[in-house]
């Protein structure tokens, strides 16, 4: 199998350096697809053609995207044709909606609030509270290089698919995710999906702070090689 690993705001493949090569070892090709995060002239449009030149043809595709790289994620599967698709701590979209307008159609401010009032730790964001919290100190050191602002033009781009496609389609949702709690991906999955979450530990960068534990959840969606015979 193949998988195309979609990154989330400021697009940096460099997200997925942990799960990559335990994809690999496992056997499986990996991609991460560098998104041009900081270009005010890219939307959606521009970010799906760059997922789908990684695809490169290739139907056995798992196409995995997380938190804003959910939108790019349903737009792939929707003009190529893929095998899988997961969410990852994702916006998930509704058809025709822009990522500017996910924000409020969730009810996403409120359910972060309510977390941050039931967990103990402050409601006004930054990034150490949200992202890194869990995420180690070296790993956090070595990704300043890599990290850019996501420009405005995103999130006014729709999401331009009509329905799901027929294949199967994963979401899961990180335990101590600050930024989009357990219970609004729940809701949401229910809501947009019609299926249930999968809990994986970790926060919101759970390719950072816990690789293993997601590239096992990504492993396991796998028919087994005796299915696949």
């Amino acid at each position: 199998m193949q998988f195309v690993l979609i990154p989330g705001a400021g697009g940096a493949a460099w997200y997925w350096h942990r799960v990559v090569p335990l994809l690999e070892a496992a056997g499986h090709t990996a991609i991460a697809v560098d998104l041009p995060g900081d270009d005010d002239t890219a939307g959606l449009d521009e970010y799906t053609a760059i997922a789908i030149a990684a695809i490169n043809g290739r139907a056995d595709t798992v196409i995995v995207g997380q938190s804003l790289g959910g939108f790019t994620a349903a737009m792939t599967c929707a003009r190529a044709p893929v095998a899988m698709l997961v969410f990852v701590n994702a916006m998930i979209p509704e058809p025709g909606e822009t990522p500017g307008q996910w924000w409020r159609a969730t009810g996403h401010e409120a359910a972060r609030i309510e977390a941050a009032h039931r967990g103990g730790y402050s409601s006004t964001f930054d990034l150490q509270t949200y992202f890194l919290h869990d995420v180690p100190a070296d790993i956090v050191a070595a990704g300043a290089p890599h990290q850019r602002d996501e420009a405005d033009a995103v999130f006014g781009s729709p999401c331009r698919f009509e329905r799901w496609p027929d294949i199967e389609i994963h979401a899961i949702a990180s335990a101590d995710d600050r930024f989009f709690p357990v219970e609004l991906e729940r809701r949401l999955v229910r809501e947009r999906l019609q299926r249930e979450v999968d809990i994986v530990p970790g926060g919101h960068l759970s390719a950072l702070s816990r690789p293993r534990a997601l590239a096992d959840r990504l492993l396991g969606y796998l028919p087994s090689p005796r299915a696949r015979s």
